[in-house]
């Protein structure tokens, strides 16, 4: 699954000075790789086994709702606030210099459903973090945590050991 790594461009210094940040577009706009990222996500989960495609904002949404739509499955946004309209559930993380919050809408999930939480890249895993407890806030099982890419030198997936996690690229450094 290695062999899409060279179609992530690296900008240095985006969105600021010491980040090598990660360009998906690069592997976006050749549309026969990003069909064979979506078949390669649903081909580790079995769909019966998914109730619910959550994705996280915004860059999470591209592979969420193409993973729903392939399985034929409900999608569900997490949002940052302000930006869903009906009534919400939040959940606060810490960033490296301060916090950030994240919603759902408080009907998104119902009691014991399967939630494949998808996103587009793992860092520090804050986010997906708070993701998973927004989730199980609402009284869904999370049935498992999806990354196109994994920067595996941050150790995000330590933060989330008590889920199944997947990546389909890792970047071991920046």
């Amino acid at each position: 699954m290695q062999d899409m790594k060279h179609l992530i461009r690296n900008v240095q210094d985006f969105p600021k000075k010491g980040i090598g940040f990660k360009d998906i577009t690069t592997l976006l706009k050749r549309g026969s790789s990003f069909k064979d990222a979506i078949d390669r996500m649903a081909s580790l989960y079995n769909p019966d086994d998914v109730d619910v495609i959550v994705g996280i904002e915004a860059r999470g949404f591209i592979f969420a709702s193409a993973l729903a739509y392939k399985w034929g499955k409900p999608l569900v946004p997490i949002r940052k606030p302000g930006k869903l309209p009906a009534e919400t559930v939040k959940e606060e993380y810490a960033l490296e210099y301060g916090c950030d919050t994240i919603e759902i809408h408080k009907d998104a999930i119902t009691q014991s459903q399967r939630v494949l939480i998808v996103d587009d890249l793992l860092a520090t895993g804050g986010t997906m973090a708070a993701a998973a407890r927004l989730i199980e806030k609402l009284g869904g099982r999370v049935a498992g945590l999806i990354f196109l890419i994994e920067l595996s030198f941050l150790k995000g997936v330590e933060k989330l050991s008590d889920y199944r996690v997947d990546s389909l690229i890792k970047f071991d450094s920046e």
